[in-house]
């Protein structure tokens, strides 16, 4: 995995580390966070490090998988952005590569996310010279779905997802270069 950070403006992006813990849990254990995956916010760090150890695993197998972002100004944990490889089926598509973010509410509203994703596009196309990317959001999840449009994204068609083993109503948009 390329382990070099991602600068942008105003953010770092690097890959996650355990010490990450404390803040990955204050980002998942947000009801508010999580609303739109099912609303399952997690309850232990525990489960985050289980979690954190399913990234690391993602880093080794695929050489990608979200990463940390940091605000620069500040050094604050903003919450995690990047790439992941799907190799399960999902909406008709299997073995692609999907970019999401999570951040911190406080953190909402001051463009990060689409700064983070417009990085990301980039990181695909210059260093896994892919041709194209995907993304899944919530129907009901307008801010991120703004985010993917202001990207180029395309949104394609809605479906319904299991997330938690609750069916989700979801949005597909692509991005293909």
């Amino acid at each position: 995995m390329n382990t070099d950070f991602i600068h942008t403006n105003r953010l770092t992006l690097r890959p996650l580390v355990k010490s990450d813990a404390f803040d990955l849990f204050r980002l998942d254990s947000n009801p508010e966070v999580v609303r739109f995956l099912g609303n399952h916010p997690i309850e232990s760090i525990e489960q985050v490090y289980i979690y954190l150890g399913n990234i690391m695993h993602q880093y080794t197998k695929n050489g990608i998988g979200r990463w940390a972002v940091i605000e620069k100004e500040t050094g604050l944990f903003v919450g995690w952005a990047g790439l992941k490889y799907i190799d399960t089926p999902i909406n008709g598509h299997n073995c692609f590569y999907d970019v999401g973010y999570r951040l911190k509410p406080e953190f909402w509203g001051k463009g990060y996310a689409t700064e983070c994703t417009v990085a990301w596009i980039e990181y695909a196309k210059n260093h896994l010279n892919l041709k194209e990317l995907y993304s899944v959001t919530h129907i009901d999840n307008k801010a991120s779905q703004n985010v993917l449009q202001k990207c180029g994204f395309l949104r394609k068609n809605t479906f319904l997802d299991t997330i938690h083993d609750e069916t989700i109503d979801c949005v597909w948009f692509e991005l293909k270069w």
